[in-house]
């Protein structure tokens, strides 16, 4: 009898010590990004410092258990994020992924989160393909995509009179999407496309690509790609006159980032399309100078704003279902209501994509700025319904159809 009382007394302290150490192993929340190439500026460091500055403001235990962020570089390499993203869910228990820039390492990314039913929130990469045809139950594409931007700059811009479009586009995925998208919002507003070029990622020499798009004598040369290949798109573009010749030069991804890297001289009445601008209003201005304040006075772009939205709302959802498992959290988050600076008029949809308010504006020329990071003016507010694609012309297999 003494024999099985110590032996249920072990048992139990057993059971007792694994539920504790379980309620102590902290959630994490790996930020996957870019720290080293071309799109450090614009995520980088400051997506790591948008998601601690969520869990901080959380302000408290998630069922018991801390919250750690943890992050790391993918290079822009789809098999070292995908390698390492398994690394996290199998050795660091990692339950949500956050951040995620260039388009073919979200969609790599993608797939090991589905498997591993846990949580993506995807702030930088902008295919629209995320939340079509690839879609995933555990994934929200949070700040912009492919189509929106499209939307935005193409239609307008078609519809202000310039019908004809070049476009000089990155050669890869989200490129390839970005040039889809915008060219039939471009269509669909009564333009045509007059030709496009494809040039390698971190290119350094667009000559051949601006003769080209010259020689097109298209209205518009839009350049679908990123980061430095926009930057040096500009600046090449400038050098050879175009808006000179009477040419307009669309950046259909253009970061708060590229144009301070810029300057306004060289960036300025250029047209597109943010999700965020730091100096909206008294709310985004609060939480842009809070960030500011630890990233050395750099005010934070669309991608830094989305992230901190993305994670604050996933802890709320985690929360209010009880649960970590990705496709539960979203189950929840859209039953939510999802209103912060970033936010505005926004809401989860079934294939993935968080609908919010996205804003055409032009960037300034230097007389008209008050000082540093004052570079946009705000032309028109989008409505996210107008903004994304419509629901019903979704490729995501999740979506349920008429009929």
């Amino acid at each position: 009898m003494k024999t099985k009382t110590t032996a249920l007394a072990f048992v139990c302290a057993t059971a007792l010590m694994t539920g504790w150490a379980h309620a102590q192993e902290a959630i994490r929340i790996g930020v996957l990004t870019d720290l080293s190439g071309m799109n450090a500026d614009l995520s980088g460091k400051g997506s790591v410092t948008a998601a601690q500055m969520a869990v901080e403001d959380f302000g408290k235990p998630l069922m018991g258990r801390k919250i750690e962020v943890i992050f790391a570089d993918h290079q822009n390499k789809p098999d070292v994020g995908s390698a390492i993203v398994r690394q996290w869910i199998d050795r660091d228990k990692v339950k949500a992924v956050v951040d995620v820039p260039t388009s073919s390492v979200a969609l790599s990314v993608q797939e090991v989160t589905r498997n591993a039913d846990v949580a993506f929130l995807a702030s930088t990469a902008g295919s629209s393909d995320l939340t079509g045809k690839a879609c995933s139950p555990s994934t929200a594409q949070w700040t912009y995509d492919t189509y929106a931007l499209a939307n935005g700059t193409g239609r307008a811009l078609t519809q202000s009179g310039s019908k004809s479009w070049y476009f000089l586009t990155a050669d890869y995925t989200f490129g390839h999407a970005l040039e889809r998208d915008t060219g039939a919002a471009v269509t669909a507003a009564g333009g045509k496309v007059a030709g496009s070029s494809k040039h390698p990622r971190e290119s350094s020499d667009f000559s051949s690509f601006l003769l080209q798009a010259q020689g097109s004598g298209a209205d518009v040369v839009a350049l679908a790609n990123s980061s430095g290949d926009t930057t040096n798109a500009i600046k090449q573009a400038n050098e050879f006159g175009l808006q000179q010749s009477g040419q307009k030069l669309a950046g259909l991804l253009l970061f708060l980032s590229d144009i301070h890297a810029l300057g306004l001289e060289s960036a300025k009445d250029l047209i597109l399309t943010t999700g965020f601008y730091w100096d909206m209003d008294d709310e985004t201005r609060a939480w842009s100078k809070r960030y500011a304040e630890r990233m050395s006075g750099t005010m934070p772009t669309m991608v830094h704003a989305g992230v901190y939205s993305a994670v604050m709302n996933y802890l709320k959802a985690a929360e209010a279902s009880g649960k970590l498992e990705g496709t539960a959290v979203m189950e929840q988050m859209r039953k939510m209501n999802i209103s912060d600076f970033f936010g505005r008029n926004a809401y989860l949809r079934e294939d993935g994509r968080m609908v919010h308010d996205m804003y055409l504006v032009q960037v300034k020329k230097p007389s008209e700025s008050n000082g540093p990071w004052d570079y946009y003016r705000i032309l028109r507010t989008i409505p996210g319904k107008e903004a994304f694609r419509p629901l019903e012309q979704s490729e995501c297999p999740l979506v349920k159809k008429p009929g």
